[in-house]
């Protein structure tokens, strides 16, 4: 057969097919979506600079770009608050893909303050001695050399910083940002590997210990996976169910007030073992990044590997942004369900406050105590999300605000202590730093008696207002659990604060290092936030109650 034929066949065969329509442009407000494409346009010159800005420069120019992207993006949130777009004007942007109400815009400013502080101890210079007359940081000189090899060594020589650290920051702090405004669930998940990926490998990147540093970074990798897996099966599963990825469209298959019911659909919507089992899916997905019981596993081992100023910033933005997907999915597509995914939240809640406090007293090392304090943390939110009413929404945004701040300032003291080794994290080193460092202890102290849930410190604020919302909202037993968690808890934080200011220094202790302005600004915004939010907590309180309900 000719070409001449062989054309003219195919030419015949498409104008006798239907004529293709017009795909339509998606509609995109930029406006609306402005935090969000402000610090992924931040993190893309990030990785611009590291590609053509002289290797002695890039330190400057990185933290430079990373506070102005995070500054702008924190002021675009509030631009879009006091345009009324978290109560009046709350809405679904980008063709349905993303939320933009009060919750949405809460969390985002939340992360975004907490990414600001982060970035000042990832930037922090002055804790370690010079190494060959060049200033270093938390993070290895070159990431891709092997532990202890000659590379590693030239590097180290060489005065080389992974500056790479600025641009992967931004990049989970995009993840975070989208995560608890998806509003579908492919954007669930994508929103979820963009800041998890970032994590991974920040994870592996500390200075000292870099083999431990490295193996904290695989077992999150795999266990990560193993969420995401599980987190991707359950979407298949919901889709399957409801023949939707959109929020709205599956909460009203679930409540059966669905107008438009297809044959494919009618097949689908009588059969509970997909929407249970998909729903038991995501929502395990959501529980292993906040840290529960028994989706716990990875917390200690990685928040005690992974370089200290990663470690606060991960426990503080992580939580917020999965607690708030999390509220998110059981508050906007779930509400149907409630008498099903609630007994099994009781349960977790339970486990994951008892299990939290009773472990935290075991443990000789601060970065674990604070990792199975964050734990028991993730159990008292979770009585919040319980309540299922308004107040446990604002409860768990302030809670949120509040905890984040906390965990922040706790992991900026935990680097200051240190001794030949680097950071002095086991707690026998701690004793009698209250008689060597009073400044440095007592800032410490504030913040474990914040943990704690003392009156006058944040923690008390959030712990009470979580309390009252799951007592109003039926859950008084676990209250009573909380109390008593909440009063395991205090034991060791205590304990920490006797060991401090009651016990002799040994003369080999650690020693406190002089940091540089940029530490000392995260801890002074950790001890003021702590206190205020303690002393005059009512209008934060009112902001997360105005910032409490959901669009859909």
């Amino acid at each position: 057969m000719s070409a001449s034929a062989v054309h003219s066949l195919w030419t015949t065969a498409a104008t006798a097919a239907e004529p293709i329509s017009k795909i339509d442009a998606p509609k995109i407000e930029y406006g609306q979506l402005a935090p969000t494409l402000i610090v992924v346009g931040a993190a893309i010159v990030g990785v611009l600079v590291e590609a053509f800005v002289p290797r002695k420069s890039r330190y400057y120019v990185q933290l430079f770009v990373s506070v102005v992207g995070l500054a702008a993006a924190f002021a675009a949130v509030v631009a879009l608050a006091a345009d009324g777009y978290g109560t009046t004007k709350a809405r679904i942007a980008a063709m349905g893909a993303v939320a933009v109400d009060g919750p949405a815009l809460f969390l985002q400013g939340t992360i975004l303050l907490t990414a600001l502080v982060g970035l000042f101890t990832f930037a922090e210079r002055r804790l370690d001695p010079a190494a060959h007359g060049k200033p270093v940081d938390s993070f290895a000189a070159q990431a891709a050399s092997v532990p202890g090899s000659d590379s590693e060594k030239a590097a180290v020589k060489a005065g080389f910083t992974t500056t790479e650290v600025f641009p992967l920051l931004l990049f989970a702090v995009t993840g975070m940002l989208l995560f608890p405004a998806a509003n579908d669930l492919l954007t669930l998940f994508v929103a979820l590997e963009v800041f998890s990926l970032p994590l991974y490998l920040l994870c592996a990147l500390a200075r000292r210990k870099r083999l431990m540093s490295q193996e904290a970074a695989v077992k999150y990798f795999l266990l990560g996976a193993f969420a995401s897996a599980f987190t991707l099966f359950g979407i298949a599963l919901l889709y399957g169910y409801a023949g939707s990825m959109s929020y709205a469209t599956i909460a009203q298959v679930v409540e059966g007030t669905v107008t438009d019911v297809t044959p494919a659909l009618a097949n689908t919507m009588g059969n509970d073992a997909l929407l249970l089992i998909g729903v038991a899916l995501i929502v395990m997905g959501l529980l292993f990044k906040v840290g529960a019981v028994p989706f716990h596993m990875w917390t200690p081992d990685v928040y005690q590997g992974a370089p200290t100023p990663v470690t606060g910033f991960m426990a503080a933005a992580t939580k917020v942004a999965a607690f708030g997907a999390l509220l998110r999915i059981l508050y906007v597509v779930l509400p149907g369900l409630r008498w099903d995914w609630r007994p099994v939240m009781w349960g977790v809640a339970i486990v994951t406050m008892l299990g939290g406090a009773i472990v935290a007293i075991t443990q000789t090392d601060i970065k674990r105590l604070l990792a199975y304090s964050s734990i028991a943390h993730a159990g008292f939110i979770l009585a919040g999300v319980i309540a299922t009413t308004p107040d446990g929404v604002s409860s768990v945004l302030f809670y949120l605000g509040a905890y984040s701040f906390v965990t922040l300032g706790a992991f900026a003291v935990v680097t200051l202590v240190r001794d030949a080794g680097g950071e002095a994290t086991h707690l026998s080193k701690w004793a009698g730093l209250g008689r060597r460092s009073p400044l440095v202890a007592a800032v410490f102290a504030v913040f474990l008696l914040a943990f704690a849930g003392i009156p006058l410190t944040s923690g008390f604020a959030g712990k009470f207002a979580v309390f009252k919302a799951a007592a109003e909202g039926g859950a008084v037993p676990l209250v009573v659990v909380g109390v008593i968690s909440s009063a395991i808890a205090a034991f060791f934080y205590i304990r920490v604060i006797v060991l401090m200011f009651f016990s002799e220094p040994r003369p080999e202790g650690p020693t406190v290092a002089v940091p540089s302005p940029l530490t000392i600004t995260a801890i002074t915004v950790g001890v003021a936030v702590t206190l205020v939010l303690g002393v005059a907590p009512q209008y934060f309180l009112d902001l997360a109650g105005q910032a409490g309900v959901f669009v859909r």
